[in-house]
C-alpha cells in the first residue's frame, strides 16, 4: 500500500519531503513542516484549505485520537516526552501517521505552552451533526450564537464537558472553533463533546423537534435564572460577547431568564454566565 493509499492527497502534496513509514528528523526552522505549521496555527484560511488543525498536547491529542479523530503527523522532542508516553500514543491510534521528531529550538518555536508534554500533531477535523448527538430522555444543550473569543469558547466547552451536556451547538460562528487557542483553553473538551456548527434556523428546528425547551439569556428578561425550571429537556441560548443575543433569538426562545446583577455594571463574561447556569440545572437534576 502506497503512501497516497493511507494518506489524504492533501498531506502528501503539502509534505512531500517526509518519507512515508519511518521517523523523520527535522532540525531546521526553515523546514517546509515547520513553517507550515505555523501558518496552520495562524490562519483559519489555510486550517480550511488543507483540512488540517494542529493539536498541542499530550493530554488533548489522546482526547483527539480517542474521539476518532485522523491523525496525519506527530511531531515529538525526546528531550520532552518519555519513549513509554509516545508509545501511549501510537498504539492508542486506528490508523497509521507520519512520526516526526523535533529538536527543542523546533518544539519551543511551535509550542505555546512548554508543558504540553512534547508532542504536538496534525489531524484531520471531523464535523459532527446534529443526528451524532447521543439520545437521552432529558438532554442539556448549550447554543451559542456568534461567538468571537476563542478563550471563551474554550472555557464554556470545559463547564459543559464537566456537566457531561449532550452537544454544545455553535449558530453563525465567528471563529474557527479549532483555533489553537480554543483547542488549548478547552485542554481538549473540544473532541469530548458533540460540538456542532449550524444556523440559527436549522438549529431552531432542531430544538423544537427534539421538543428541547429553550432557554435564552437576556437582561430584558423579568424572570432569574434560579426561579425557573431546568429539569425537562432543555437549552441555554447565549450570544456573543459584544452584543448578546440577535432579535431572532429573543423572539423564538421559550422563555427569557437573567443572572442577578448586584455591582455597578449589569454584565458578566460569557463563558461565567454559562457556567451559572448550566450548575443550577445540574443541581436542579441532582446533578444526574
Amino acid at each position: 500500500m502506497s503512501s497516497q493509499d493511507i494518506y489524504p492527497s492533501s498531506i502528501t502534496n503539502i509534505f512531500p519531503h517526509i518519507i512515508f513509514g519511518m521517523t523523520k528528523l527535522i532540525n531546521s526552522l526553515q523546514n517546509p513542516l515547520v513553517k507550515n505549521i505555523l501558518l496552520l496555527q495562524e490562519k483559519p484560511r489555510e486550517r480550511k484549505q488543507q483540512n488540517l488543525i494542529v493539536i498541542e498536547g499530550f493530554r488533548e491529542i489522546r482526547l483527539a485520537i480517542s474521539a476518532g479523530y485522523t491523525l496525519q503527523a506527530l511531531l515529538f522532542c525526546p528531550d520532552f516526552i518519555t519513549d513509554n508516553e509516545l508509545s501511549q500514543l501510537t498504539s492508542q491510534s486506528y490508523s497509521s501517521f507520519e512520526s516526526v521528531e523535533i529538536n527543542p529550538e523546533v518544539f519551543n518555536k511551535l509550542a505555546y505552552r512548554k508543558e504540553t508534554g512534547g508532542v504536538l500533531a496534525l489531524a484531520t477535523p471531523r464535523k459532527i451533526h446534529f443526528r451524532d448527538i447521543p439520545p437521552r430522555p432529558k438532554p442539556l444543550v448549550l447554543v451559542l450564537e456568534t461567538v468571537e473569543k476563542p478563550g471563551n469558547l474554550g472555557a464554556m466547552l470545559r463547564t459543559a464537558d464537566a456537566a457531561n451536556m449532550d452537544a454544545v451547538v455553535i449558530c453563525d460562528p465567528q471563529t474557527d472553533i479549532f483555533n489553537p487557542n480554543a483547542i488549548r483553553a478547552s485542554i481538549g473538551c473540544i473532541f469530548t463533546m458533540p460540538v456542532v456548527i449550524s444556523s440559527n434556523q436549522e438549529t431552531l428546528q432542531w430544538l423544537r423537534n427534539n421538543r428541547i425547551k429553550m432557554f435564552a439569556t437576556a437582561l430584558t428578561a423579568h424572570r432569574f435564572y434560579h426561579e425557573t425550571d431546568f429539569r425537562s429537556p432543555s437549552a441555554f441560548i447565549m450570544g456573543s460577547e459584544a452584543y448578546g443575543l440577535s432579535d431572532y433569538w429573543l423572539d423564538e426562545a421559550d422563555e427569557l431568564i437573567k443572572i442577578p446583577m448586584m455591582g455597578k455594571i449589569d454584565s458578566m463574561n460569557v463563558s461565567a454566565c454559562a457556567a451559572v447556569v448550566i450548575y443550577e440545572a445540574m443541581r436542579q437534576r441532582n446533578f444526574r
